[in-house]
């Protein structure tokens, strides 16, 4: 058959677009079609995705714009278009920013669209935000088109009203069923295969290939499993650490040798996951973390920490008062059944490490005994102080964040330093709240039964309320002069310390008194910051 020449004006390359644009010369229509009105609602769409990093923004807006599309056929056309990328459906509108900006374009006077539709309910709501946004675009005079309800939802309608709650309800259902099976996939993974997880290797490891990935179909994706192995520039460090502290050294003997020695600190050795920490040094924090963790024994060990979102309403992250990371009990713990890797300390040293706690018992077998410990809050710095064995006899001091870790850096504030005996006795003789105390616990009791503290300077001191969760971000107040209790002939310093604590509130900010007097703010971070808040098991 001989091969037909394309029209004439149309290039030879363009004779396939031009096929596809003709279409045939009739078309035969069973029952009744649509065909695309000329005018109409002008619609915004709204889509979202979770993570830019697994999933494909183009195709997850393409499919999302088309199933909006479907919708709203031959009762208007979209006009904009609003795109949240790497969001949380658990986050409102007003904290995502392409939804924001809807939001802020349905109130303005000159808006484009009247109505908003979007590609499926779960990508734009979670639970029963979707009734709240509806009546905000409501009060604007827009309209929500949703596919689950075949066109616009009409909140005075019960069917609609229901519609939502089951939606809400199910999304929730679906987040909740895919946490569980997550994470008991990776429970197992890690308990019956030793399988590595994921994050960054400890210090003193690297990850290594370890073959083709178990799952076929991502194996012939060409993804590859990864195992931790010894690192041979770090792992004699983490040896040297584990090796002093069944010597006796103390954390901070061990972080302030290896800084004497300049040995690369966790995150100076690895830059490329900590930018930001550039100048850090060795940490109390950091030697303890590495002493603690069970993974230098060869083994796999998961779920260790999570993160508290410390929702003030259970379940609603928008009422959040920001994430922390908190310990789980050691029977929550998912341990290996085998060594899946080199180990770089021994299982009897490690529990022989794990014994070495907080509680000192000297060569005369007596136990060191603090009463008043978390009660004492220093005057200068707003830190507890922390208590210290001296002279035979336990004191209590403050060095405002400084450790023998480093040492002190510029001008610096006088630590304030207190012996219990004297602490208890002064204030015993001179408060008429403490008559009838006879000794320092029985001070300690009436302390803690009334939630009071002692707030301590060098050479002042005073009870006052224990701290309190702020009602509202405040700069705190100019500091108040406090109330010096010394003995009849002891003559107190002409400088006295300042207590610049907000009332009602958690003394937050620190401000401290150089030895001129001069106050400056500070704000924890130093040189050598620890921004992880971590509660301990």
């Amino acid at each position: 058959m001989p091969t037909q020449a394309p029209p004439e004006g149309v290039p030879s390359t363009d004779a396939f677009g031009a096929w596809l644009k003709d279409g045939p010369a009739s078309v035969r229509e069973r029952g009744r079609a649509w065909r695309p009105s000329i005018g109409g609602l002008r619609f915004a769409f709204y889509g979202r995705i979770s993570t830019e990093g697994y999933q494909d923004p183009v195709s997850s807006r393409a499919w999302q714009l088309e199933a909006a599309n479907r919708v709203i056929a031959g009762r208007g056309q979209i006009v904009a278009e609003f795109f949240d990328t790497g969001t949380s459906r658990s986050l409102p509108w007003r904290k995502r920013p392409q939804a924001a900006a809807l939001l802020e374009a349905a109130a303005g006077p000159d808006r484009e669209f009247d109505a908003v539709v979007v590609g499926e309910f779960e990508r734009a709501f979670a639970g029963g935000t979707a009734r709240a946004v509806i009546e905000t675009l409501q009060s604007c005079g827009v309209q929500m088109w949703l596919p689950e309800a075949e066109g616009p939802v009409d909140l005075t309608e019960p069917d609609h009203r229901a519609l939502l709650l089951m939606l809400g309800h199910q999304s929730e259902r679906e987040v909740l069923r895919n946490r569980s099976r997550t994470s008991a996939a990776m429970a197992a993974q890690v308990r019956e295969q030793g399988r590595n997880l994921g994050g960054r290797p400890p210090y003193g490891y690297q990850l290594v290939d370890a073959g083709p990935h178990p799952n076929k179909v991502h194996a012939s994706w060409g993804r590859r499993r990864h195992r931790l192995d010894v690192d041979p520039v770090t792992a004699p460090h983490v040896r040297w650490i584990f090796a002093r502290r069944l010597d006796g050294w103390s954390t901070a003997a061990i972080a302030r040798a290896l800084n004497e020695r300049r040995v690369p600190s966790p995150g100076v050795y690895d830059q490329k996951r900590n930018p930001h920490r550039r100048h850090a040094v060795w940490t109390l924090r950091t030697v303890a973390a590495i002493l603690a963790n069970p993974r230098y024994t060869g083994r796999q060990v998961w779920n260790r920490q999570f993160t508290d979102h410390r929702e003030a309403v259970p379940g609603d992250k928008r009422s959040s008062l920001g994430p922390v990371r908190v310990w789980n009990q050691r029977a929550a713990w998912v341990v290996s059944a085998e060594r899946t890797h080199p180990a770089l300390v021994s299982d009897e040293d490690f529990a022989v490490v794990q014994q070495v706690t907080a509680v000192g018992v000297p060569d005369d077998g007596v136990a060191r005994r603090y009463a008043l410990t978390g009660l004492l809050i220093c005057g200068v710095c707003g830190r507890r102080l922390g208590a210290h064995w001296t002279h035979g006899k336990p004191g209590y001091r403050c060095r405002h964040g400084h450790t023998s870790a480093q040492p002190v850096e510029g001008e610096a504030p006088r630590w304030v330093y207190w012996p219990q005996a004297m602490l208890a006795g002064r204030l015993l003789a001179v408060d008429d709240r403490l008559a009838g105390l006879r000794d320092t616990e029985e001070l300690a009791s009436f302390l803690k039964s009334r939630d009071l503290v002692i707030v301590c300077g060098p050479r002042t001191l005073r009870i006052e309320a224990a701290a309190v969760e702020p009602v509202a971000n405040t700069e705190p107040e100019p500091p108040a002069a406090p109330v010096a209790v010394t003995s009849a002939t002891e003559k107190p310093e002409a400088v006295q310390l300042a207590l610049p604590f907000a009332a009602g509130g958690r003394r937050r900010g620190r401000w401290l008194l150089s030895r001129k007097g001069r106050p400056v703010r500070r704000n924890g971070n130093t040189k050598n910051p620890t921004r992880s808040h971590v509660k301990r098991e």
